[in-house]
């Protein structure tokens, strides 16, 4: 006999179907205020600093000054949706989105890596581009280099904010910053650090551009700068796009966790055989788990449900995130025939 069941409180609820709740995790909420935090930091400085950005580039003709100015406001716009996709993510489940809206995170997030490769680093590098063949010097003055100095201390205090939500989830995951990028699930713990580093980098490149340009009486270096800064805008958003993507189209938890799990639902003496495991992200702290597998077929209906309940609260305690599990079950005879 084979019966598919998703549960939640399986010792209190029918065998036949059980509508699973989310689990709310205290380290859950203070990562989620972190995130919160560092991208309105990100907001707020780079809204300050594409203002000031956009009236040097004018008054000074510099491309990369230019590009430095898109930058900023680029990454303001793409805090806003990123912003908009937390808030749109945390929404219940309803009728017509029975497993909630967490992937709308996952979307907001392709849109920003696609506006700031497009928008932010492809506009940059037709600006330092056409620079180059106008050959036109920019004017330095003593402004310019203010201005960079004071966006220079406004993207240190939101990198600030986002180095610290990074450096949480990496703590969490006990790994690399490259590998943490990778396994985590939660892509505005990278991104906001990911845009801000990529600032903090282009301010140099304008810096020198700018300097160079004026000094050695080169101006292609100033439109080079520019360039340089849009490819390294293009490079974060690749891997913002990659990553998002992946988790978009229905990534799962990474092959030790599901032999873990295995360990976990085997090492119940009512299982006889663990299948197949299946997961899928439906938001960063919201895994969905499909478990096939066979009871032992002296087990019944009361057996089978302390059974699910005792792995139940192991899987949980192990592993948060789980919120929602389907079971196919299967019972035998005692013949061993399905």
């Amino acid at each position: 006999m084979g019966s598919h069941i998703a549960w939640n409180e399986f010792e209190s609820a029918p065998l036949t179907s059980i509508e699973a709740l989310p689990v709310r995790d205290c380290a859950q909420l203070v990562m989620a205020t972190e995130n919160t935090k560092s991208m309105i930091a990100a907001i707020v400085g780079n809204l300050l600093v594409a203002a000031t950005k956009f009236l040097a580039a004018a008054l000074s003709g510099s491309s990369a000054m230019l590009s430095e100015a898109i930058h900023s406001l680029v990454d303001t716009c793409n805090g806003g949706l990123m912003l908009y996709g937390m808030r749109r993510s945390r929404k219940p489940p309803d009728e017509h989105h029975p497993l909630g809206y967490g992937h709308e995170l996952y979307f907001w997030t392709l849109v920003v890596g696609i506006l700031i490769f497009g928008l932010g680093g492809g506009m940059s590098i037709v600006t330092g581009a056409m620079h180059i063949v106008e050959g036109k010097p920019a004017e330095t003055a003593w402004w310019s280099y203010a201005v960079l100095g004071a966006a220079a201390i406004f993207e240190s205090v939101s990198w600030y904010f986002g180095w610290r939500a990074f450096s949480k989830e990496q703590r969490r995951h006990r790994r690399g910053i490259m590998e943490t990028i990778v396994v985590s699930k939660n892509p505005t713990t990278f991104s906001v650090l990911l845009e801000d580093t990529a600032a903090l980098v282009g301010l140099v490149f304008a810096f020198l551009g700018i300097s160079f340009s004026a000094l050695l009486d080169i101006p292609w270096l100033d439109g080079l700068a520019s360039i340089l800064i849009g490819a390294l805008l293009c490079i974060s958003a690749l891997i913002m796009v990659y990553e998002s993507m992946g988790l978009l189209v229905g990534e799962g938890m990474e092959p030790a966790t599901l032999a873990e799990l295995r360990k976990i639902i085997s090492a119940d003496p009512a299982v006889q055989q663990v299948r197949d495991l299946l997961t899928l992200y439906l938001g960063p702290e919201d895994v969905l788990l499909a478990i096939d597998l066979r009871f032992h077929p002296d087990n019944d209906v009361h057996d089978i449900r302390n059974a699910v309940a005792r792995f139940k609260k192991k899987i949980q305690a192990r592993f948060p995130r789980i919120r929602r599990v389907c079971l196919d079950i299967t019972s035998i005879d005692n013949n061993g025939s399905a």
